[in-house]
Order: C-alpha cells, then sequence, then structure tokens
C-alpha cells in the first residue's frame, strides 16, 4: 500500500473516480445482553482479497428505478441523512438492501410498511438471489413480482467512506446499520467469501489489533465505534447523532519515526 502511494504522488497521477457503493453492518443479540456483527472474509483473488468486511457492494443503474413500494422515510429525507439528491439516495439504500440478500441472504422487505417477510433461503428463493446476482433480474423486479414493500426504516445509516486517492479501485461507500430481522438468518452465499461468521465487534477489534483478523480502517474504524455502544439500542441511539453524509478518507502518512499509519480526513 505504501509502495502504491508513493508511485502515485511522485508520478502525479490522477486518481480514479470512486464507485458510489453501500454496505451493511448486520448487527443480532448476543449472550449477557452483547452483540454481534456479521462479517466475511473477500476471496484472496478479488479486490481487497483476504480482508474482513461487511456485506455490500457498488450501486446498480436498477437501483435508482422509481417504481417501488417503499417503507420509512421518503427519499428526501434519505438524501438529507446521506448528502444526496433524491435519486441517488433511493439508488444508495436500494443498493443496501440488494447487497445484503445478495451476499447475506438477508432480505429487508415485507408484505407491508410494519412486517418482514420471514425465512428467505428456501429453492424458490434461492433462485431469485441467483438471477439477481447474474442480473439476470433486476430489484425491483422482485420486490413487485412478490408483492413486497422495501424496508428503508430497517436500515440505520452510519458513515461514508472514500478510498484513498492512489488505490487503483475506488469507492465512495455509505455505511448503514441493520438489526438481522426474527425468523432470519444469515448464509455463506455471495461466492465473493472464502469465511463467514458472526462476532462480537470487540473481540473483532482485538483481534485486528494483535494482527490476526485483517481489515482494512473502514471496518476497523466502525467496528471500534459499534463496540463503543452498550447494546444494540445504544448502537442505533448513536447512529441518530452521527453525520452520515460526512466523507471519511484514510490518507497514508510517515511520522517523524519513520512509522507509516493511516490519518482520516
Amino acid at each position: 500500500m505504501l509502495a502504491r502511494a508513493t508511485r502515485f504522488y511522485r508520478a502525479e497521477e490522477r486518481p480514479v473516480p470512486p464507485r458510489v457503493a453501500a454496505t451493511v453492518v448486520l448487527l443480532r443479540p448476543a449472550d449477557a445482553g452483547d452483540f454481534e456483527a456479521y462479517v466475511i472474509r473477500r476471496l484472496a483473488a478479488m479486490a481487497f482479497g483476504g480482508m474482513h468486511a461487511f456485506p455490500g457492494g457498488g450501486v446498480d443503474p436498477t437501483d435508482s428505478e422509481g417504481q417501488l413500494d417503499w417503507a420509512g422515510p421518503d427519499t428526501g429525507e434519505w438524501g438529507r441523512r446521506l448528502g444526496l439528491s433524491d435519486g441517488p439516495a433511493q439508488a444508495v439504500v436500494c443498493a443496501a438492501v440488494r447487497e445484503v440478500f445478495e451476499e447475506a441472504g438477508v432480505l429487508l422487505a415485507g408484505p407491508g410498511g410494519d412486517t418482514v417477510v420471514g425465512d428467505v433461503s428456501g429453492d424458490d428463493w434461492e433462485a431469485a438471489r441467483r438471477a439477481l446476482v447474474a442480473r439476470e433480474l433486476g430489484f425491483a423486479d422482485l420486490l413487485r413480482e412478490r408483492r413486497l414493500t422495501l424496508r428503508s426504516d430497517l436500515l440505520v445509516p452510519w458513515s461514508r467512506w472514500i478510498t484513498p486517492e492512489f488505490e487503483p479501485r475506488r469507492f465512495d461507500t455509505y455505511f448503514f446499520v441493520a438489526l438481522l430481522p426474527r425468523g432470519q438468518r444469515t448464509r455463506d452465499v455471495s461466492g465473493e467469501a472464502d469465511h463467514t461468521m458472526w462476532i462480537k465487534p470487540a473481540e473483532a477489534v482485538a483481534r485486528a489489533e494483535a494482527g490476526g483478523f485483517a481489515m482494512l480502517p473502514p471496518t476497523l474504524v466502525t467496528l471500534r465505534e459499534v463496540a463503543a455502544c452498550a447494546d444494540i439500542p445504544a448502537v442505533l441511539a448513536a447512529a441518530a447523532d452521527r453525520d452520515a453524509g460526512r466523507i471519511i478518507m484514510p490518507k497514508l502518512e510517515v511520522m517523524p519515526d519513520g512509522e507509516v499509519r493511516f490519518v482520516l480526513s
């Protein structure tokens, strides 16, 4: 990473425009009032391979399709929270819901604005999920065919991270928090991970700091922030006070003692 940054700045290269993306920190209750987060490890052959991350990915053109049954804050309110106009805000929220279904088999939608579907691990749901991944089916089409309402109110905006300028692949990623819906379970179905787990955020941070749990700064910082909360209600309360549209972009800096550190702008 340091070598890439050095080459980039010495050559005065222009940064690649970041692709807009969304990722979801799924949480569930654990023992003694504690809670866990769902983490996947990207395949080594992929970009950022070997790194632990949350389910997520880039916004798809179909995510901005307007004909959706929608529950929760309208696109104008989402735009205010995310620092976006209505259309891009809808696309980011849809991408978050779609990606967590594609990568974790969890669907934040229901027959109405106050309900959520139950188990979505059956063969028919799996066929639909695979069609989404292959882009043979649009997410809005899936919801319409099954007469489902997208539950945007089940997502809580958390932060916005942009990949450093020197990286060849860059993302402008909106982070959300969501609770695992009752009756649903995560599944290792994405094809982009070689390992998945539920882990307490504090444990993940401790393992990362000990050097045995590779994570990029956005994942590590997010887990630290979430781990600082006593329980899931405290996470949701903390989210309400956050500026989820403020851009955070890590930079590499060489300290006086020669150590290289990420500095958050």
